[in-house]
């Protein structure tokens, strides 16, 4: 699967980054609605929350996205979304081919890399549909479960670990803090995730992988 390479590629590579934010203080940057694929040359929003240590959501920030596909390259500056902690981009990328997205939350070290989107002609669809497993990858990235629990790893390991898909369903769609939660450490905020991304979310998490292998 191409998508699981780019994991076990960007991952490692954030690492430092993220240890650097969490020895200074650290922020979760979540995507809203994802796209599967993007149109090339035409205007596509990217919104995004910027969240403090994963919760609180932080404002004044002067975030930024930089696109690159090979040789060419794509930014764009974000501005406040009208609600607490949430910002809009409206970025043009030129070319079909495989875009490499980064968010730039303007607070410290703490940047998203997602996984690389495909970016299709003008009136054309993907040559082939995006799977749930395959959305759940990238959901994974965006959302920023691979910050909590891969990079800076104040979540649970996820490596090699299977749930009930009712209850980490359930869960996703409100993740109550339970009573063994360590005091001081970060919980799961409610990301309002919508039912088909909870479904590729639980199917990328039952599916055989290991979050951030080489």
């Amino acid at each position: 699967m191409m998508a699981s390479k780019a994991l076990r590629i960007l991952v490692p590579g954030l690492l430092l980054p993220g240890l650097m934010a969490h020895a200074g203080g650290w922020a979760v940057i979540t995507v809203d609605d994802l796209p599967d694929s993007i149109e090339a040359a035409k205007p596509v929003t990217l919104s995004f929350a910027v969240r403090q240590h994963g919760v609180s959501l932080l404002d004044q920030l002067r975030p930024s996205i930089e696109a690159r596909s090979g040789r060419l390259t794509a930014k764009a500056m974000a501005q406040p979304a009208g609600k607490s902690g949430f910002y809009t981009a409206s970025l043009v990328l030129p070319s079909a081919g495989d875009w490499s997205i980064t968010i730039r939350s303007g607070f410290g070290n703490s940047d998203l890399t997602l996984l690389p989107l495909p970016v299709v002609d003008h009136g054309t669809s993907l040559t082939r549909p995006v799977t749930e497993t395959e959305r759940g990858e990238r959901l994974f990235v965006a959302k920023g479960c691979v910050t909590c629990h891969v990079q800076i790893a104040v979540g649970p390991k996820l490596d090699g670990k299977r749930f009930d898909a009712s209850y980490l369903a359930g869960f996703l769609a409100n993740p109550v803090p339970t009573t063994s939660h360590e005091a001081g450490k970060p919980t799961m905020p409610n990301l309002g995730l919508k039912p088909r991304e909870i479904a590729s979310l639980v199917s990328y998490l039952n599916s055989n992988r290991q979050v951030g292998a080489r």
